[in-house]
């Protein structure tokens, strides 16, 4: 029997409305900061230590935005609207590159099924959605 992994992942956004994104050093891919939530984290633990690890930057985590199933790989997201509340921007081990941007400007850097996880986190209601990775799939 395969089972699904569950990962989380925060998108933060300031003040000025711009979003924190990392460019991953694994694949050179932009996203918002997240990863596989541990076994004894609760969600919102989860996305403050996955934000801190990749981006230096502390977070208050504010709503759910949504709920992402990535079908090809088995992996459930949990993405939530964070406010920045400390830290410093920095790379870490696991990003190449750190930095505030506006929402056109992460939109455009971005593969679709990550890009609408940044989008639905403004919309204020959270999403369900499936991907293949790349592209939202259809309802």
């Amino acid at each position: 029997m395969t089972k699904h992994s569950v990962s989380v992942a925060g998108v933060v956004v300031d003040g000025q409305h711009r979003v924190l994104m990392i460019q991953r050093r694994d694949n050179g891919k932009w996203e918002p900061p997240g990863g596989i939530l541990e076994i004894d984290e609760t969600f919102e633990e989860g996305v403050r230590r996955e934000v801190m690890e990749e981006t230096g930057v502390l977070i208050e985590v504010t709503q759910l935005s949504g709920v992402y199933k990535n079908m090809e790989r088995g992996i459930v997201a949990l993405v939530f609207r964070c406010e920045p509340t400390g830290g410093t921007v920095q790379t870490t081990d696991e990003s190449t590159a750190v930095e505030w941007m506006e929402l056109d400007e992460a939109l455009s850097k971005m593969d679709e099924a990550y890009a609408v996880r940044v989008s639905d986190a403004y919309q204020g209601v959270p999403a369900v959605r499936a991907h293949d990775g790349v592209h939202v799939l259809a309802r």
